[in-house]
Parts: C-alpha cells; sequence; structure tokens
C-alpha cells in the first residue's frame, strides 16, 4: 500500500478472489450528488485494482441530516469526499474525519477559491444551484423530448429543428448516444442505416444541421448483435450476423458518409460518453464554421 499510512490500511480489505483492494468510499453532497459521483469516479478511473465499497449521501443540508453520515462513516471508515456549501456543515463534517482519522476532501472548495480571487467577488453559497429549473433546465427538458420522438428514424418531418442528427448501422450506439446529447441540451435525432433501404429525402435536404455518421468494427457489431439476438431468443442464423454481410454494412456506409461529406466516428473503442464529447465537438465547431461563412 505504498504511501498510505498505517491506519488507513486498516480500512482497506484485500479480496483474494478478485485481486481487488476494496475500500469505504462516503460521497457528502448538498444536492443531489451528481457532480461528485462524476469528480469521484473519474479520479478512481486512474487507480487500478482498486474497489470502493460507495456510500452516497445526498441533500446533506442540516445538522439532522448529517448524523446519520458521520454515524456511517464511524462505522465503515474509509475516504470521504463532499461538496458543501455551508461552512458550518463543512466543518462539522471535518472535525468528525479529524476525530475518525479518515481523509476528508472537499472537492470544489479550490474551485471556487480560485473564481473568488480571480472574480473579486464572494460565491453565492447555495446549495444545488447547478440544478435549478432556469431556461437551461427547460432547454434539456425539451431536447429531451425532441430526443425521444426523433429516435431510430420515427419522425423525420421535425430534422429541421435538430441540432445534431446520428446516422449509422444497427448496434452503434445511437439512441443512448442521443440520450446523452439531450442532457446536455443538443436536440439528437437519430436514423438506422438499413441494407436496401434508401435514407429518407429529408435527410439529404438538411443544409443547417449537422450530421454524423457512426460506425463501428465489423467483428464488434457481430459480436453485439448476436449477443442480442439471444437475449431475444431470436435465431442466430441471419445476415444481420453474418460476418461478410456486416462486413459490407460497414464498407457500404464509410462510402455514403464519405460521399455526403459527413463526419464520421468509429464507435468500436468508445464510451458513450467519449462518442458524445466528440459530436459536442463537431458541432462547436459547425457552428463556428457558419459563423463565420
Amino acid at each position: 500500500m505504498g504511501g498510505l499510512s498505517p491506519l488507513l490500511t486498516v480500512f482497506m480489505i484485500r479480496d483474494s478472489g478478485t485481486s481487488m483492494t476494496k475500500f469505504h468510499l462516503h460521497l457528502v453532497s448538498d444536492a443531489t450528488g451528481d457532480t461528485l459521483l462524476s469528480l469521484a469516479t473519474a479520479a478512481l478511473a486512474q487507480f487500478e485494482g482498486m474497489e470502493p465499497d460507495r456510500h452516497t449521501w445526498p441533500m446533506v443540508r442540516s445538522e439532522v441530516s448529517m448524523a446519520p453520515v458521520i454515524a456511517a462513516i464511524e462505522k465503515n471508515p474509509g475516504v470521504v469526499m463532499f461538496t458543501l456549501v455551508d461552512h458550518h456543515l463543512q466543518e462539522m463534517l471535518r472535525d468528525e474525519c479529524r476525530r475518525l482519522q479518515v481523509p476528508c476532501v472537499p472537492v470544489m472548495n479550490p474551485i471556487i477559491g480560485a473564481l473568488e480571487n480571480f472574480l473579486g467577488v464572494e460565491s453565492r453559497e447555495l446549495p444545488g444551484r447547478q440544478h435549478v429549473m432556469d431556461a437551461g433546465y427547460f432547454e434539456r427538458i425539451d431536447a429531451i423530448h425532441f430526443s425521444l420522438s426523433h429516435d431510430d428514424g420515427q419522425r423525420v418531418d421535425g430534422f429541421s429543428r435538430a441540432d445534431v442528427v446520428l446516422v449509422g448501422i444497427s448496434r452503434t450506439s445511437k439512441t443512448p448516444t442521443c440520450m446523452y446529447l439531450a442532457n446536455r441540451g443538443l436536440k439528437a435525432a437519430n436514423i438506422p442505416l438499413v441494407p436496401g433501404i434508401a435514407l429518407p429525402d429529408e435527410l439529404t435536404a438538411l443544409d443547417d444541421v449537422l450530421i454524423v455518421g457512426l460506425t463501428a468494427a465489423p467483428e464488434r457489431l457481430v459480436e453485439i448483435r448476436r449477443n442480442r439476438l439471444k437475449y431475444l431468443h431470436q435465431d442466430t442464423d441471419t445476415d444481420y450476423v453474418d460476418m461478410q454481410a456486416v462486413n459490407e454494412e460497414v464498407i457500404n456506409a464509410r462510402r455514403l458518409f464519405n460521399a455526403k461529406g459527413w463526419p464520421r466516428i468509429d464507435v468500436t473503442c468508445r464510451s458513450i460518453e467519449e462518442t458524445a464529447a466528440a459530436i459536442i465537438g463537431l458541432h462547436t465547431q459547425f457552428l463556428e464554421d457558419r459563423a463565420e461563412a
């Protein structure tokens, strides 16, 4: 356990069955805890062989709601990370962590402190401000409704209102990527590329909408499709999972994207988040290019 204090090693357990080191991780937030969970997940991704037992404590906004958190930390000591804007609750949690001799990390404090110094004003110290129901919130709700109603080519009449349209062959994660983009405020529609079926004319007529092609390695597609068919108890003796047929699908898709001049993303080794991040980057560049035109 290089670099760890002797006391902290007591809180970590080696699982001989999985060769994983387990430890308790307490995430304490005065809002939903989504930001804290994302930051903790990103940090933990840098450590192999570590498996946290996460204890999530959202909406901690009073001494009463803090009490069970402290009791749980005492029962299962480990690393404590928090996003609390109330200074009294911060000190309360820190004092208890010092007493229990466990690490206590104020995740947002350095960022807020840096902004206060740079901007010359103090923060508002209001919990959950990022979740306020402002115009941005309702834009995200509108985007989610749009993506749901324009999923998998259900409707093409509203494509002109989209921010981005994803075109891709089956099992390239079009739907979950659209849902992720919608949660980021982008109206995202998607339409499948099906062998023998032409794309709708409405798609080719779009000039002010970013269209992105999604593709993947044939081997990966066959694996995903075969598992999908087995899950649905359907016959796997079909061109849908035939390697030669799938390879032809991929080749034709790439030819189409190149002919149309649509940017292409290979999702084979990308997570939904990574694919969405690439699309957001393309959309930002798309808007900048239009503004300069």
